[in-house]
């Protein structure tokens, strides 16, 4: 994975950046899982990251209803590392990446090996969520999904 993720204000690339090692994101970003609200099943990241990072209650709590969490909330939960001012976030996320850039190579290449275990353990659950999500793709709920969407309502599934 990749070492150093930050985000702006977008969730552009959410997937992504929560499975890099290190996290920035400013306290006013605003960051949601959008699959229940396009009527498919919350798959990939959000089944395999959001439960081992922020705990199952709130995993399902912000998966499940679709509520979204600033920066700064994310932060508190444990989904990010840190969040800053946004206008500071590429600054925190160059320092954090030079760091790492001037860390002990071997080191930190074993470290991350060993800790990303921990999602390795859950990948059956994380298969199992991707089919899930496909056959979402499928159903008449996601054609709803992308109408309200577009038009810009909730969703009347």
């Amino acid at each position: 994975s990749r070492s150093l993720a930050f985000l702006p204000t977008t969730t552009t690339g959410l997937a992504l950046a929560l499975a890099s090692d290190v996290v920035v994101v400013g306290k006013k970003a605003r960051l949601l899982d959008g699959h229940l609200r396009l009527g498919v099943a919350a798959g990939d990241h959000a089944v395999l990251l959001w439960p081992l990072l922020v705990g199952m209650a709130k995993a399902k709590y912000h998966l499940l209803l679709n509520e979204p969490l600033t920066g700064e909330e994310a932060e508190r939960l444990g989904l990010v590392a840190l969040a800053v001012e946004d206008e500071k976030v590429y600054e925190k996320a160059l320092e954090v990446a030079t760091r790492l850039a001037e860390g002990p190579k071997e080191a930190l290449s074993l470290t991350k090996h060993a800790l990303n275990n921990w999602f390795r353990t859950f990948v059956p659950h994380f298969e199992v969520s991707l089919a899930l999500e496909f056959l979402g793709f499928q159903g008449e709920a996601l054609e709803e999904g992308l109408r309200a969407l577009k038009e810009k309502r909730k969703p009347q599934f």
